[in-house]
């Protein structure tokens, strides 16, 4: 009888020690050592995006998301022109401001919206003889309540749609090799 307890005492901690090393694994399943990019693609210049949408001045914001991301993400690094190895160009291709909630007395005014941006994106040397990456479809989305005139709803959902927008370019970029 004691055979079969230190028998079943050393299955259960063989199993026990196999559980936890799944988990652990599974914990790092996002991780990533390093970079995925290119040799020598260390430092990205982000030019102001290219506005296609008739949306005036969206692109600052769009800009400065991507910028963030880049240096929260910390695979690139943000640059000048002049000290970068790369070069990211976006272009704002959609802009679209839909309702997706109603008031509950009327239910036919609107009271939630949803900011829908896409963009397109080409990642070229600093030099611009070699395209690294592009897309032709990025998409960020941003939501707001109608609190007060339509413009300031619009204006509330664009820094969310933006960093969003700017997370999905930014895993494109470093995901893409």
């Amino acid at each position: 009888m004691r055979r079969r307890l230190f028998f079943d005492s050393a299955r259960l901690a063989a199993t026990a020690t196999a559980v936890a090393l799944a988990a652990a694994a599974a914990g790092c399943a996002g991780y990533r050592l390093g970079s995925s990019l290119p040799p020598g693609i260390r430092s990205v210049h982000v030019p102001t995006a290219l506005n296609q949408t008739g949306e005036p001045l969206i692109e600052n914001e769009i800009t400065r998301a991507l910028i963030s991301e880049i240096q929260r993400d910390g695979a690139l690094r943000a640059a000048p022109l002049e000290s970068a190895d790369a070069v990211l160009t976006v272009t704002l291709r959609r802009h679209d401001f839909s309702p997706i909630a109603y008031q509950r007395a009327t239910r036919s005014e609107p009271d939630e919206y949803r900011l829908t941006l896409e963009a397109s994106f080409t990642l070229t040397r600093a030099d611009g003889d070699t395209i690294l990456a592009e897309a032709s479809s990025a998409r960020g989305e941003g939501v707001a309540r109608l609190a007060g005139d339509f413009g300031a709803a619009k204006r509330a959902a664009l820094p969310e749609a933006a960093r969003d927008l700017a997370r999905d370019v930014v895993r494109r970029l470093v995901e893409h090799w």
